[in-house]
């Protein structure tokens, strides 16, 4: 397909930052085009099964400690997110047992609630209310120094970062340029990607052997790169 027919579908505004991003060469940005989908796609998968593993660690800490339908428990009258800084995770809770009404098991609730839910696990007032333990699902996490605190707000932020990224893949925006800015550039694909390589070590998971077959993020990023 020409430039000119694949920007009349994308729009020009869309397929702009790419030519700027190519020095005005419709072939090469097409190409950047097709290569940002690849290493989105690449990127997702890693993110998809971070997020699986990270929402299983979470839930198995808090069952044995919260017992089996702790999610239920604590979103209920008196229950540890029934507080006025929590409302929005009880909320959540609450509308998700809604969604699945008679077919409700706690698994299923579980897979019901998103990223940005077990993210706020670790958020200050979350942390708090469910015993301040949840950093144990890290064992492998360096232990905190004068310059670096690695607490629960650490992960809390590192966990933002690979959501912003995993959020703009699923809105179909790029993730090869820096930044606001139309320069071709694999960094901030790297950084989260290692981002998540790290938190999966401190987990204890074996992630070259978890993404066997499905990790091609470096060799993208350096096909984008070498364009």
């Amino acid at each position: 397909m020409l430039y000119s027919e694949f920007a009349k579908i994308m729009t020009s505004h869309r397929m702009n930052r790419y030519l700027v991003a190519s020095t005005g060469d419709s072939r090469k940005a097409l190409t950047l085009y097709r290569k940002n989908l690849l290493i989105s796609q690449e990127l997702f998968t890693i993110v998809g099964c971070f997020e699986i593993a990270l929402r299983n660690a979470i839930d198995e800490h808090y069952l044995d400690i919260l017992g089996n339908d702790w999610l239920r428990s604590a979103a209920t009258v008196g229950g540890i997110f029934d507080e006025v800084d929590t409302i929005l995770t009880k909320d959540t809770i609450n509308e998700g047992l809604r969604k699945l009404r008679r077919n409700y098991t706690h698994p299923k609730l579980v897979a019901e609630l998103g990223f940005g839910f077990w993210r706020f696990m670790f958020a200050p007032h979350q942390y708090a209310r469910a015993g301040q333990t949840l950093l144990q699902i890290f064992p492998s996490k360096p232990k905190s120094t004068r310059a670096t605190q690695y607490n629960n707000n650490y992960i809390f932020n590192e966990l933002a970062k690979i959501y912003k990224i995993r959020n703009r893949i699923a809105h179909h925006e790029p993730i090869c340029f820096t930044p606001l800015f139309p320069i071709k550039n694999t960094t901030y694909v790297r950084d989260n990607y290692g981002a998540i390589l790290q938190l999966f070590q401190w987990m204890n998971i074996d992630e070259h052997a978890l993404l066997y077959g499905l990790d091609h993020v470096v060799a993208v990023c350096n096909d984008i790169d070498r364009m």
